[in-house]
């Protein structure tokens, strides 16, 4: 699996992963009717590093890199991380996740937080943990999921 800096060229391969996930509303805070235009500039935004991973020139998934806040909190990182659905279980998510890590410590973040994982993401959550993520704070109710109610929010970090 190939882990490459997105270009414009990769938005349509982009859209196809994003777009269900955002519709679906279980695991990110955006508007889940946002239009494609509009989500693809919050993917691509200016603060924001832009990967895809690809096996064999199609896109499987895709994360970026940010740092979390600006001024004295700018050596912490934020990412997130969407895989399509036909190459869910197949370790994209971890190879990104991997590739995140090494990319965050190069370009000189000490730590990477994640600010909202829902906890009834259970997969990346587990995932998260088994690659050095520790849960350090939980809000309570603070994600409206589609099916599941009001379910809580993870903070998670580890450092690089």
């Amino acid at each position: 699996m190939l882990i490459r800096p997105a270009t414009q060229a990769d938005a349509t391969a982009i859209w196809t992963i994003i777009g269900p996930v955002i519709r679906a509303g279980e695991t990110y805070t955006l508007d889940r009717d946002m239009s494609g235009e509009d989500a693809l500039a919050y993917w691509f935004g200016a603060d924001k590093e832009t990967f895809v991973a690809e096996e064999e020139g199609a896109v499987l998934g895709t994360y970026y890199l940010r740092a979390n806040q600006a001024g004295g909190g700018r050596h912490v990182c934020n990412a997130g991380y969407m895989t399509g659905a036909a190459a869910t279980g197949r370790g994209v998510a971890r190879a990104m996740c991997l590739h995140s890590i090494d990319h965050a410590r190069t370009s000189g973040f000490r730590a990477m937080q994640f600010n909202f994982v829902v906890s009834t993401n259970v997969r990346a959550v587990a995932l998260w943990q088994s690659l050095g993520f520790e849960v350090v704070g939980r809000l309570p109710g603070a994600f409206a999921h589609p099916s599941e109610g009001f379910v809580d929010a993870l903070v998670m970090v580890r450092a690089l």
